[in-house]
């Protein structure tokens, strides 16, 4: 019973640090990467789709993100939520069949801005995985009549060393992710 609610909460907190590390991925650096532009949502047909179900991307070069639809009646659709995207500020082009967006230099104050966007968003996973151990202890303390209280003790500091490892796990994608930011 004890190890099902830890799995569990395992579970959920790996869960939050892959979703932490996504938004991350999603917070531009110096360079064009596809995982950028992959959860913008475009209009294709009156329904938001993310532009990674719509169209092909690489980057033949650092500020360069090429991007093939897969329907050529999406283009223009494409290239207006790319345009719209202020926080890629992209500039945008087409020329019938594929979109060349360019990303633009960052300059310091923008670098700085996209770090507290990421230590945000790195807070923000760490209080979802505070969130998870409270509802694991919850789910433990809830035990007590059935098990020992030596046992739940344990469990808590099981818990404890769990909620710390996954914790961890975020403080380094933020520090990886920081220094990539800050790099020139």
């Amino acid at each position: 019973m004890i190890s099902d609610v830890l799995a569990e909460a395992k579970d959920k907190m790996g869960k939050s640090v892959e979703a932490a590390k996504d938004d991350f991925a999603n917070v531009r650096t110096g360079r064009a990467n596809p995982a950028l532009f992959q959860k913008l949502l475009v209009d294709y047909y009156g329904t938001p789709t993310p532009l990674g179900q719509l169209a092909t991307m690489n980057n033949p070069e650092a500020r360069m993100l090429i991007i093939t639809p897969f329907d050529k009646s999406a283009l223009k659709d494409i290239e207006k939520a790319i345009a719209k995207a202020e926080h890629l500020g992209a500039n945008v082009g087409n020329d019938g069949t594929i979109i060349r967006a360019v990303l633009p230099e960052l300059t310091a104050d923008r670098r700085k801005e996209y770090v507290k966007l990421v230590k945000g968003k790195g807070e923000d996973a760490k209080v979802s995985i505070r969130n998870i151990r409270r509802k694991a202890k919850d789910d433990l303390d809830a035990l007590k009549s059935e098990v020992g209280e030596d046992e739940i003790a344990r469990g808590e500091k099981e818990l404890e060393a769990i909620t710390k490892t996954y914790i961890d796990a975020v403080d380094e994608a933020l520090k990886k992710k920081e220094a990539e930011l800050l790099e020139v």
